[in-house]
């Protein structure tokens, strides 16, 4: 049985993957910093972690699959954007994911297999008014995929990113809630639709299994068309 670490996954994408990846037939250690938002996940095994804190990865299991889901969107104006929101972006959605990634791949480069998914953004392909943090932080991350697949493909594990578009999540409720932007941001997806958390979770399943054997350093986004224009 393939064991499988998820970060996030206390709600949201997070939640679908590690639900998704459990209903597959893997083993899964569904992560969040709270407790309380493990105690529902069924068929997950829970870990309170934070993995802001380096020191406190070293609880994580070994495992056959990473998914690194754990981030965070604070909007806001560039001009107007404070140390300690590029800061708390930052540290989420870049050094937490670096730092958790090299955590797990320590025993996958030991074992000489393993399959890394980073969920990056469609906003780590593109640019937007008011998500200069969220994209600066997205972009790293899929420069961290393709470099982190290099490094470790002689050592059999891959490392691929999934950017999906606007899903609708807890974290993008808000921004969706305001009915101008639910409306502008359907008619900039040329599927026309908003996305949910199913669509993505498809993709990481193809790109933690053996029928993405060959695939390592892309970034498949499922994005409703979003990026093609």
């Amino acid at each position: 049985m393939r064991r499988a670490i998820v970060t996030g996954a206390g709600r949201g994408l997070g939640r679908a993957i590690a639900l998704a990846l459990a209903e597959s037939g893997a083993d899964v250690t569904a992560v969040a910093r709270t407790a309380a938002d493990l105690e529902t996940l069924e068929g997950c095994r829970a870990l309170a972690c934070d993995v802001t804190d380096p020191a406190a990865l070293a609880a994580l299991p070994e495992a056959d699959i990473l998914v690194a889901s754990a981030g965070a969107n604070v909007p806001e104006p560039f001009l107007d954007v404070a140390p300690e929101t590029f800061d708390r972006v930052l540290a989420l959605n870049l050094r937490a994911t670096f730092f958790t990634a090299q955590a797990v791949a320590r025993g996958m480069v030991a074992r000489g297999r393993g399959a890394i998914v980073l969920v990056s953004s469609q906003m780590g392909h593109v640019g937007a008014p008011n998500r200069t943090v969220y994209c600066a932080s997205k972009h790293a991350v899929e420069g961290l995929t393709k470099a982190l697949a290099v490094e470790l493909a002689p050592s059999g594990v891959r490392v691929n990113a999934v950017a999906p578009t606007y899903i609708r999540t807890p974290m993008t409720a808000p921004f969706l809630a305001e009915r101008a932007f639910e409306r502008a941001t359907v008619a900039a997806i040329p599927l026309g639709r908003i996305g949910e958390p199913d669509d993505v979770t498809g993709a990481v399943l193809f790109l933690c299994s053996p029928a993405a054997a060959l695939i390592t350093g892309t970034s498949l986004v499922v994005d409703g068309g979003y990026t093609a224009q």
